[in-house]
């Protein structure tokens, strides 16, 4: 659960709608798909622009009847440098 996305689709949508109207260069491109039961979890690498290292995204969504009933988001910038030699993805 989002905090600062409000329930329902239209607060969804809204919010998403006026994030890519302030970023029109965003990108986000899907790493992975899980989905089990009623959930459907989303790897993503998102981004606001082409010099953007970016954020990892994990989004679970659970689903009912084919609509999305309840969704969670886990977002972790990417760092410059990392004391390992794996990748966010």
């Amino acid at each position: 659960h989002n905090p600062y996305v409000a329930d329902g689709k239209v607060p969804f949508v809204n919010y998403f709608t006026q994030y890519f109207k302030e970023h029109p260069n965003a990108k986000n491109t899907i790493k992975r798909v899980v989905a089990e039961g009623d959930l459907v979890v989303l790897h993503v690498h998102s981004t606001q622009n082409a010099q953007d290292r970016g954020e990892a995204v994990v989004d679970i969504f659970r689903v009912e009847q084919g609509k999305i009933v309840e969704h969670w988001d886990v977002i972790q910038s990417i760092p410059a440098e990392s004391a390992n030699r794996n990748t966010m993805f």
